[in-house]
């Protein structure tokens, strides 16, 4: 069987770590250790009396119990605690899609489980965002993307890599057409809590029997170290999919899980979100001016969640080469649209340090300039 690597973890993994500028990220600047334990009001003591033995496979009690708690209905037995939101995936992936099964993604998208359901055999539809309708989808294209004998539709809201959040009426149209062919409904809603707007996107949970929500705190919450994720799903399949976990990481550190609980204490993960929402609303501005300095070279449509943003260029360039050309000779990551199965486009993060930012996109700038230039 063809394997289908991951062309945009393979890249940020290889060098992000070697470059003075990281634009790649889609988080917010991370909290370190300390920082976390100020905005919870908790002594470095607790962190330091934790147990280096086994923790807990599916997540402790109490940190099931707080997941839970921001999924009205749900109690610890519906929750499985992942080694971040990829795991959480991976493992639902895994137990969902068999050989010649059909599976709709939105695209673009984070090409995780598009991959995943390839490698697994499955044959893959894609639900196309248009750019020209400000990333919603034709309603039409809904009901071609998603034919009778789908078993899984996954999508991801807030959508990376726009940011954009998808309306009412068309995750009303989703869900009703998964209904409609009985499929499961995977709801990737990681960026959710990182809306600048600061009204948090309504879960796909609780809306059909059939939905799986994925979620982490390595984006919205600046946590991505905890590497912490999460499944929401009926008992019987977090049941199953805790089975899988038992083959892959067995269960997250001790240190990190009690890390987490203490980040999704209420009153914290306000304090966290808060932090986030303050980063993106700083820094938004000086990304939209820095793009609209290149007169029409960009268009873009303001990402409402979520460090990134999602421009189309004009210039006829790889997006590839465009990218190589900025890493190799100004020291900058971006991402190219082609790793999000969109050419045309580069998604630029933005949740650095504000000063950090502004000298990665000054540099970014010399870069591409002479690109399009040539």
């Amino acid at each position: 069987m063809t394997f289908h690597p991951f062309d945009l973890e393979r890249w940020q993994s290889t060098w992000e770590h070697r470059v003075r500028f990281n634009l790649s990220e889609s988080g917010v600047h991370p909290l370190s250790v300390r920082e976390l334990l100020a905005l919870a009001g908790d002594a470095a003591d607790s962190l330091l009396a934790v147990r280096l033995g086994y923790s807990q496979s599916n997540g402790t009690d109490l940190l099931r119990a707080r997941i839970a708690a921001l999924y009205p209905g749900a109690t610890p037995n519906h929750v499985l605690v992942t080694t971040g939101s990829s795991e959480a995936n991976f493992v639902t992936c895994w137990h969902l899609i068999e050989r010649g099964d059909r599976v709709t993604v939105i695209v673009p998208n984070y090409l995780q489980t598009n991959g995943l359901a390839r490698n697994f055999g499955a044959t893959v539809t894609e639900l196309a965002l248009r750019f020209e309708r400000g990333w919603e989808p034709d309603g039409a294209d809904v009901r071609r993307a998603i034919p009778d004998g789908t078993k899984l539709v996954v999508v991801t809201n807030p959508h990376n890599p726009s940011g954009h959040v998808l309306s009412e009426e068309t995750r009303g149209a989703i869900r009703a057409r998964a209904a409609a062919v009985g499929a499961w409904l995977l709801a990737d809603e990681v960026y959710q809590g990182a809306e600048r707007s600061g009204v948090t996107t309504p879960s796909f949970w609780g809306s059909y029997e059939r939905v799986i929500v994925v979620n982490g705190l390595s984006k919205a919450y600046g946590l991505p170290g905890l590497r912490i994720g999460w499944v929401v799903s009926t008992p019987q399949l977090a049941e199953q999919a805790w089975m899988r976990h038992d083959y892959t990481t067995i269960g997250p550190s001790g240190a990190a899980d009690h890390l987490a609980a203490l980040a999704l204490e209420p009153g914290t993960r306000a304090r966290i979100l808060a932090r986030t929402r303050g980063i993106l609303n700083e820094n938004y501005p000086v990304l939209e001016r820095w793009l609209a300095g290149f007169g029409d070279t960009f268009s873009w449509h303001p990402p409402a969640a979520g460090a990134i943003c999602f421009a189309r260029y004009r210039p006829p360039v790889s997006g590839i080469e465009l990218i190589e050309h900025v890493r190799a000779h100004h020291d900058v990551l971006l991402v190219p649209g082609e790793h999000f199965g969109t050419p045309g486009f580069i998604r630029f993060g933005m949740g650095n340090e504000r000063a950090e930012l502004e000298a990665a996109l000054a540099e970014t700038e010399r870069g591409l300039r002479h690109v399009f230039r040539d």
